[in-house]
């Protein structure tokens, strides 16, 4: 069984790329072809494996100059990647990945982490409610076209996977997709984290500096709470703005090393954790380090926490049901009062460890890979299996 590994692009540090890391760790010995791949600002295991970019990604290396180019050029070199002398695609996909060239004999396996956001979600983005007039109308354009890309491709998919129940309902929604959808949870690594007998007094964001993460809601919530601190640990696009609208008792990091992450986490009252997020792997990893997480109350964490009702001694997170900043100071306050259990909650998110990931989707890959071959013997014409007795 000869196996591609695809994703969209490696130039940044989140949850889908922590996905293809573990798709290797399935499948070590399979290249990982994308659109664009820079090895300083993703994360440093990808230097250990093969990865094969486009054309477009042995010019363009930049998070922000691939989102400028993406359309057309990005979706026109990923098209032209060529991955068809696979037996399997294993593709981890929110836009570009499904895009690949691949040939009609591959068994094409699709972990969807989303449907394209810009394509199926383009209220979330501020740049879509802010603009007006021609700007608007070529933007709409663009994104019908791009609409029209990602369902054609989409239906190669032999079998979608995906993080959540969620983002299953969206993958239906958008794609319509013939074969039963199968949740596997993304995983965290927990021995990359460690629990401390010290705190270091602070609340924690972990997060790309985009709109719909929310990083402004907590930062002016915490402009309210002069006394508390907070740390951001991240970057994006957003980043200037968020820097200039941030009290005295707010400190930003980015570049952290695994162990400086690690300690950050360890060391932290608790993660805050505003958006509404397809699945959110931060969560989790702020329980492996035995922090609990102060989150708004939709999307994957309803899948992945136990929030708080009576017995804070029993749970992981304590939610807020509305995102303004009074309802995150209203949590982070209640949140001062309860008392939590770093063991019970370092227990709860190696449930989700990345042992029990890798091998549900080795399972996943080899047992559609045996129901295809199956199925290929089975319509085998009757002459043509009397000769192979022969």
């Amino acid at each position: 069984m000869k196996i591609a590994i695809v994703h969209d692009k490696l130039v940044c540090k989140g949850g889908a790329e922590q996905v293809v890391l573990s798709f290797h760790n399935a499948f070590p010995d399979a290249p990982i072809y994308t659109l664009a791949y820079d090895a300083d600002n993703t994360y440093p295991e990808f230097k250990a494996c093969r990865v094969k970019t486009s054309w477009f990604g042995r010019i363009i290396k930049s998070e922000k100059n691939v989102k400028r180019l993406y359309f057309p050029l990005g979706v026109l070199a990923m098209q032209q990647l060529d991955v068809t002398g696979y037996d399997v695609v294993l593709q981890s996909a929110t836009h570009c990945a499904k895009y690949v060239k691949t040939s009609p004999a591959s068994l094409v396996i699709t972990y969807c982490h989303n449907p394209f956001r810009l394509v199926w979600s383009t209220e979330s983005y501020e740049v879509m409610l802010r603009t007006n007039g021609i700007k608007k109308f070529l933007y709409q354009q663009a994104i019908a076209i791009l609409k029209h890309i990602d369902v054609f491709f989409a239906n190669r998919t032999n079998w979608y996977i995906t993080n959540s129940a969620e983002v299953r309902s969206r993958i239906k929604a958008a794609y319509a997709p013939q074969n039963e959808i199968t949740v596997i949870n993304p995983s965290v690594k927990c021995s990359n984290f460690y629990v401390s007998n010290t705190e270091g007094g602070y609340y924690l964001i972990v997060s790309r500096f985009e709109s719909y993460k929310r990083v402004n809601l907590v930062i002016n919530a915490f402009n309210q709470m002069p006394h508390k601190r907070l740390v951001v640990v991240g970057k994006g696009s957003r980043e200037d703005e968020l820097k200039g609208i941030a009290g005295p008792n707010i400190t930003f990091l980015n570049g952290l090393k695994a162990n400086e992450l690690a300690d950050i986490y360890a060391n932290c009252k608790a993660l805050v954790f505003p958006q509404l997020e397809d699945y959110g792997i931060t969560p989790l990893e702020a329980n492996a380090a035995g922090r609990p997480v102060i989150a708004y109350a939709k999307g994957g964490v309803l899948e992945t926490m136990i929030p708080y009702t009576t017995n804070s001694l029993k749970c992981t997170a304590v939610f807020f049901d509305e995102q303004t900043e009074e309802a995150l100071i209203k949590a982070v306050n209640l949140f001062e009062t309860l008392l939590f259990d770093a063991a019970f909650i370092r227990s709860h998110a190696e449930l989700f460890d990345e042992f029990a990931f890798v091998n549900k989707i080795k399972e996943f890959v080899t047992q559609k890979y045996g129901q295809k071959n199956t199925q290929a013997d089975t319509r085998v014409a009757p002459a043509d299996i009397t000769t192979v007795a022969v």
